[in-house]
């Protein structure tokens, strides 16, 4: 049975996959995804970080880019984040299973930039891993204001990260390793 003013999760998907069988370039396809992310959870915003990790980074660290931002004014397409191992890292970059934080704690253990999302309201994430194989080339993630997620939220979000992953390419030279944890970064020589 759907509540009273939730989204028809049947509909929206079929409209999403509708408009994204029509979109012709990236930019097209990703604002489609972003136009039916406000519909799922409107009080949020998203972005999608390409892991543009090579051989020759350090150990130990992921290098994440920004590929696309709901809001570029605040939070720009540009520049490198640098991740050491973590729970956050190790759930979404090893596992490869999606991350779901609430509240603000979760979300300063998590982020080291969480006072600059502290500043703008956001109170939780759902960061979806878009993998090759079992290789994650970048990091599908919704923030949102309101402390806790609706499950049909989490879900919707997970099914919108499916649905951009193949406009998301993987980076050239793709590779990254924690020590001691060996990862199969020949999924991207095949």
């Amino acid at each position: 049975m759907q509540e009273a003013n939730a989204p028809d999760f049947t509909a929206l998907t079929a409209g999403l996959l509708d408009a994204l069988a029509e979109a012709r370039s990236t930019e097209a396809a990703l604002q489609q995804v972003d136009r039916h992310r406000r519909l799922i959870a409107p009080d949020s915003i998203f972005s999608i970080q390409q892991n543009v990790t090579t051989a020759g980074d350090p150990d130990d660290e992921i290098r994440l880019r920004r590929f696309y931002s709901s809001e570029a004014a605040r939070y720009p397409v540009n520049g490198i984040k640098r991740k050491t191992p973590s729970p956050w890292t190790e759930c979404l970059f090893l596992r490869g299973r999606v991350f779901v934080g609430e509240g603000e704690e979760a979300l300063a253990r998590s982020f080291d930039d969480f006072e600059q999302m502290r500043l703008h309201g956001l109170r939780r994430v759902v960061n979806v891993p878009l993998l090759q194989g079992n290789l994650c080339f970048a990091t599908f993630n919704v923030f949102g204001t309101r402390a806790h997620w609706l499950p049909q939220e989490v879900l919707g979000i997970r099914l919108l990260a499916l649905a951009a992953a193949r406009w998301v390419p993987v980076h050239p030279g793709l590779a990254y390793r924690f020590t001691g944890v060996p990862l199969a970064s020949s999924a991207m020589e095949a």
